[in-house]
């Protein structure tokens, strides 16, 4: 099974209906700004974190650009977590896009 993809644009809609978004870039990264109410798990602490991603509505994975957000979807795919859905652009295509970021720890 193949993982799924959204971009950003599709990824404002489905927040703006309550959907779940996880970021998995560095602190440094996520501090500098992220996408609002972004839920911060590095990619290096996936697997120990994977129940976040056990749901059963969809969890919006989001990196820098969406290489290790896919990444995170594909690990979690391997271990049967298949409601994760990767977002093409990331952080950097929902900032090219005009959308909004919060700063600092605070999702």
């Amino acid at each position: 099974m193949s993982v799924r993809e959204i971009t950003v644009q599709e990824l404002k809609t489905a927040l703006d209906a309550g959907a779940s978004v996880v970021d998995v870039r560095e602190a440094s990264e996520y501090e500098e700004g992220h996408v609002p109410s972004a839920q911060f798990i590095p990619l290096g602490t996936i697997a120990d974190n994977i129940d976040v991603f056990r749901s059963n509505h969809d969890v919006y994975v989001v990196c820098h650009s969406g290489g290790r957000s896919m990444r995170a979807c594909e690990f979690l795919h391997e271990q049967g977590i298949t409601n994760v859905v990767n977002v093409i652009g990331g952080t950097s295509g929902w900032i090219a896009v005009g959308n909004t970021v919060n700063l600092g720890t605070n999702p």
